[in-house]
């Protein structure tokens, strides 16, 4: 790298880091409009009580307190855009999306967006009937009422079945039933949301597998999630983010690489192809029959497979959001380090044109500032990976149901994963989906699937409950082969020194006493 590269790489390093610093460390909160005192409050928080508060005027007040803390750090993003381009241009790349691509997932803008332009294309005709909705629901596209007219009630009905004192034994069982381990590796776990903790679940690893005179070492693994315990919809996505990061945890410490630098995260490895296993693991816990077999409430009772069909139903129209959502932060990404001279004015006009684009509502949001990726040298202009992950995950499903019918608790699937887990990035993103699927990558399984009608979704939901209740629940003790802790911040609150049962017990006991 030149010794210009170097020195400007160094200095997107230094603002990277006061913007995170910042994020991490300003006062976050809403003035409720009743009492007009400000409530302090994490952005993941107030987006939980966007989705799920009764009263309009604090999910509205929500809204407009993370509307104002996206622009927070808008004038140090402009600068980094402009010294990330400079970078790019100076190893000889187009501009930074441009280096991105090319040097972590060797292909060209215009590649990727033929995809997804396709996907787009194919799966069009839910803004259309959003409108017609919003006519007998009113104010329905207003960006603080969308999630919690459409999906509100469903979030306060599933809450029961995702208590998340029992999120650490479902998880663990899971994935034992599943196959799946993490090869004598070491497990940190802090789950539950805190001042000052960092607004979004991740992994890293701080030991990487590697060989020493031959013989492998194991590697240790840390994730989190932000669970807030006594806030309706912050289990359920604490169960999904803890299914997630589990799934990159049990990726990299599965790894047989001899040569360290196939054993992380960063460049070969691309984004697309370690995201597609994390994403197909929280596949899992969403699936219709992991529901009906896991997600239980207090009294034992399982997911109702009558709130699976009603929810699909009402539902069913928003499902190329998540495609959706995802080109969106790659669009407007690559829109900003294509402008020549990057200001704070074109780069807020460029999420406002963009959110409209992609979600169609009745009012501006800057959403697109609001997601921590885009501020990480790691993370930037890299979204397009969970896009592929999302081609690449629907296609391995639906070689997996062709192949054995069912993949929750299915120690073949976990096999056959645990396979391409070997490889690290070994291989590359493409060359890998076809050894894994026995097919060249194609989005015509996600086409398919964003284009089933809700009475096929269920009447295919209780196809695979049906094959799945014929399968023998294990009865054996929870085996990850891994040393697991769970931790909150610097306080350990159990391992599994004993058993992971117990531990997940005395975890679940720790999480009910959280409750304020």
């Amino acid at each position: 790298m030149p010794s210009a590269a170097k020195a400007l790489k160094e200095e997107i390093d230094t603002l990277e880091s006061r913007i995170q610093n910042n994020q991490t460390t300003r006062a976050e909160g809403y003035v409720d409009p009743k009492t007009k005192k400000c409530i302090k409050a994490s952005t993941l928080k107030m987006r939980t009580l966007m989705r799920t508060h009764d009263d309009e005027p604090i999910r509205k007040a929500c809204y407009a307190a993370v509307e104002k803390l996206a622009l927070d750090n808008l004038t140090e993003y402009v600068e980094l855009v402009q010294l990330r381009n400079q970078f790019a241009a100076l190893l000889g790349y187009e501009d930074f999306y441009d280096y991105k691509l090319r040097h972590e997932d060797k292909m060209s803008k215009d590649e990727l967006f033929a995809i997804f332009d396709s996907i787009a294309e194919k799966t069009t005709g839910h803004f259309e009937k959003i409108r017609q909705l919003e006519q007998t629901t009113p104010g329905l596209r207003k960006p603080w009422n969308f999630a919690y007219t459409m999906t509100g009630d469903f979030t306060k009905e599933e809450d029961a079945y995702f208590p998340f004192d029992q999120a650490v034994l479902r998880w663990g069982q899971s994935f034992s039933a599943l196959g799946i381990d993490f090869k004598d590796g070491t497990l940190k776990l802090d789950l539950l949301d805190r001042e000052g903790k960092y607004s979004n679940g991740f992994c890293h690893w701080p030991d990487l597998v590697r060989y020493e005179k031959g013989k492998r070492m194991p590697g240790s693994s840390n994730f989190t999630c932000n669970v807030v315990p006594d806030q309706i919809g912050s289990g359920i996505v604490g169960y999904n983010t803890l299914f997630h990061e589990g799934g990159h945890a049990a990726h990299l410490l599965n790894t047989i690489q001899k040569e360290v630098c196939l054993n992380h995260e960063y460049a070969p490895m691309t984004a697309a192809w370690a995201e597609t296993h994390s994403m197909f693991i929280d596949t899992l816990f969403s699936s219709p029959e992991w529901k009906a077999r896991y997600a239980k409430n207090t009294a034992g009772e399982s997911y109702p497979f009558e709130l699976l069909a009603r929810k699909e139903r009402t539902l069913n129209l928003l499902k190329p959001m998540g495609i959706m959502g995802i080109i969106f932060v790659c669009q407007f990404e690559r829109e900003v380090y294509e402008l020549k001279n990057p200001t704070p004015e074109k780069i807020v006009a460029l999420a406002y044109k963009n959110h409209k684009r992609f979600f169609d509502q009745d009012g501006e949001s800057l959403w697109a500032l609001q997601i921590p990726h885009i501020y990480s040298w790691d993370s930037a202009c890299s979204y397009h990976g969970y896009g592929l992950a999302q081609v690449a995950l629907a296609q391995w499903r639906e070689y997996f149901y062709k192949k054995y019918d069912h993949i929750v608790d299915n120690k073949q699937v976990g096999k056959e994963m645990k396979k391409t887990w070997q490889w690290g990035s070994s291989k590359s993103f493409f060359q890998a989906i076809k050894e894994a699927t026995g097919k060249k990558l194609s989005s015509a399984a996600l086409v398919t699937e964003i284009n089933l009608s809700p009475e096929k979704v269920i009447k295919r939901a209780k196809q695979r409950i049906q094959v799945l209740e014929t399968k023998r629940i294990s009865k054996k003790p929870v085996n990850l082969k891994a040393n697991v802790s769970l931790v909150h911040g610097t306080k350990k609150i159990a391992d599994n020194t004993e058993s992971f049962e117990q531990m997940a017990q005395a975890y679940g006991t720790w999480v009910k006493k959280q409750v304020s």
